[in-house]
C-alpha cells in the first residue's frame, strides 16, 4: 500500500509530492501517484516534530496524563516522538521504569517515546541512578534528568557527566539553585515586590548554567540545558559555545510568547518553573534561538489536573500544557516576525533534538529513503484556544482565549497516519 502527499511545499518551500511505502518515503516529485492520496495543496511539509522536554506523568499521576493520552497530544501537534521525563512515581531511575515507559508508547503508536532517566534515585540529588543499566535497557536511554529538581551537587553532577561520556549520554540539567529559590513563586523584579509573591532571580538559573558549562568543559562531556529562560543564561550558553564547550540549551514556548505581567491576574494557570520573565528576558531568548546559541524548542508539557490549579497561587502546581500549541507559538514569535524560516524551525523543533538525545531515526530529511515522518501544516489558518479541545487529560494551558495561528492538518508516524484533518485515527 503506497499513500501519497499531493502538492506540499516542502519546508515552506518548493512544491512536490511525496510517496510513502512500507514506512519509508520512497519517491519525492511531482505527478506522483498511489493507492491513497492526501491532498496538500497549500500546506506545509516538515519532518515529524522531537519533543526532548515532556512530562507523560505515567507511571503513578494518571489523573494528570497517560502516555496514551500525551502521546495523542503530541500528535496533534505534530510530534512522532516525545522525550518522557523521569519525574513519575516511582521515579524512572531503573531499567525497569524506563522500559515500562518505552513499552507503552509502542503499544499505544501515537508517537515513539524515548524515556528520560534520572540522574539520581528518587530525584533526591544524594547518590547517582542506575544510568549505565537504564542506557543498556531495552529503551536504549540517552538522556539523563532530574528535572523538576536541581542537580545542584556539584561533585554528583561531575560525576554524572563522567558516567554518561561512556555510552555518549547527556545531562539535562534543570538550572535551578535550591536555595536562592526557597519558597519563590515567580520572577525576581519589581512586580514581585508590588504583588508580595516571593521573587524567583534570574541568577539562580545563571549560576547553575556557568558553574555546569565549566564542569562540562572540565570533564570533556556533553551537557543539556533545559527550559533557559533569561537574558543571563542565553549570554552564558553563547559564552561556552564560543570556547568550543559541548553545550546545547532549548527554549519552551511560553518562555518566547508570555512575559511575567501576565501574573498580575493571579490566576495559577501562568505559575511555571522556570517562571515567566520580563519582556527583555522574551526578547533575548527569542534572539537566542534565532542566532544558534539556543538550540532547540521543547515544549516541557506539564500536565496537572484542575484541583492543582484551580486554588490560591501559592498552593498551586508550576506547569502547563503545550504540546498541542508549539508549533502555532514558533510560527508566531518566530516565523511571522521574520527570525526563522520553516527550514529552520525544522532544524529546531526534529533535527536539532533528535540529534541532541541520539535517536537516529526521526529528525531526518523528507528525502527518499528516509523514514516517513511527515508533519502537513496549514500556516494561513487561525483558531481561539479552548482548553477542553485537547486530547490530553488537563486542561492547563495558558492560551486559553489566544487566537493563534496555524494548524496540524496531519500527521504520519513511519508512513501511518495519527493525525488527518486535524482529527485523531
Amino acid at each position: 500500500m503506497s499513500t501519497v502527499i499531493k502538492g506540499a511545499k516542502l519546508l515552506g518551500e518548493q512544491v512536490a509530492d511525496i510517496c510513502i511505502e512500507d514506512g519509508v518515503i520512497t519517491q519525492v516529485g511531482s505527478d506522483l501517484t498511489g493507492d491513497t492520496v492526501v491532498d496538500a495543496t497549500g500546506l506545509i511539509a516538515l519532518p515529524g516534530l522531537v519533543d526532548l522536554h515532556t512530562h507523560l506523568r505515567e507511571p503513578g499521576r494518571e489523573d494528570a496524563e497517560t502516555v496514551l493520552t500525551g502521546t495523542q497530544a503530541a500528535a496533534r501537534g505534530g510530534f512522532t516522538c516525545v522525550f518522557a521525563m523521569a519525574n513519575t512515581e516511582p521515579v524512572a531511575d531503573t531499567a525497569g521504569v524506563v522500559e515500562q515507559v518505552w513499552r507503552l508508547g509502542r503499544e499505544h503508536g501515537y508517537a515513539d517515546v524515548q524515556p528520560i532517566g534520572a540522574v539520581t534515585i528518587g530525584l533526591a540529588g544524594e547518590h547517582l541512578a542506575e544510568l549505565g543499566a537504564m542506557a543498556d535497557s531495552a529503551a536504549k536511554v540517552r538522556v539523563f534528568s532530574d528535572d523538576g529538581k536541581c542537580v545542584s551537587d556539584a561533585v554528583l553532577m561531575r560525576r554524572a557527566l563522567e558516567y554518561v561520556k561512556a555510552f555518549d549520554g547527556v545531562i539535562a540539567q534543570h538550572a535551578q539553585e535550591p536555595r536562592l529559590t526557597e519558597g519563590a513563586q515567580m520572577n525576581e523584579g519589581p512586580l514581585s515586590g508590588e504583588l508580595g509573591l516571593t521573587g524567583w532571580p534570574a541568577v539562580a538559573e545563571e549560576a547553575i548554567i556557568a558553574r555546569d558549562v565549566l564542569l562540562a568543559e572540565h570533564v570533556g562531556s556533553r551537557l543539556h540545558v533545559c527550559h533557559l529562560s533569561t537574558r543571563g543564561s542565553v549570554e552564558i550558553v553563547r559564552w561556552a559555545k564560543s570556547r568550543g564547550i559541548n553545550v546545547t540549551a532549548e527554549v519552551t514556548p511560553h518562555h518566547l510568547l508570555l512575559d511575567d505581567e501576565l501574573v498580575r491576574s493571579y490566576d495559577p494557570i501562568f505559575k511555571v518553573n522556570p517562571p515567566l520573565r520580563s519582556a527583555d528576558d522574551v526578547l533575548a531568548v527569542r534572539e537566542g534561538l534565532a542566532d544558534g546559541t539556543i538550540d532547540i524548542v521543547a515544549t516541557d508539557h506539564a500536565p496537572h489536573p484542575m484541583e492543582d490549579k484551580e486554588c490560591e497561587w501559592q498552593a498551586a502546581a508550576f506547569g502547563m500544557i503545550g504540546l498541542e500549541t508549539a508549533l502555532s507559538i514558533v510560527q508566531q514569535t518566530m516565523v511571522d516576525t521574520g527570525a526563522l524560516t520553516w527550514e529552520q524551525v525544522a532544524e529546531k523543533l526534529s533535527s536539532n533534538p533528535a540529534r541532541i538525545g541520539r535517536v537516529a531515526n526521526h529528525g531526518r530529511p523528507l528525502a527518499v529513503g528516509e523514514p516517513a515522518h511527515v508533519v502537513l501544516y496549514d500556516p494561513t489558518a487561525t483558531r481561539v484556544v479552548e482548553p477542553s479541545d485537547t486530547a490530553s487529560l488537563s486542561r492547563n494551558t495558558p492560551y486559553a482565549g489566544r487566537e493563534l495561528p496555524g494548524r496540524v492538518v496531519a500527521t504520519f508516524l513511519a508512513g501511518r497516519p495519527t493525525v488527518l484533518e486535524g482529527e485523531l485515527q
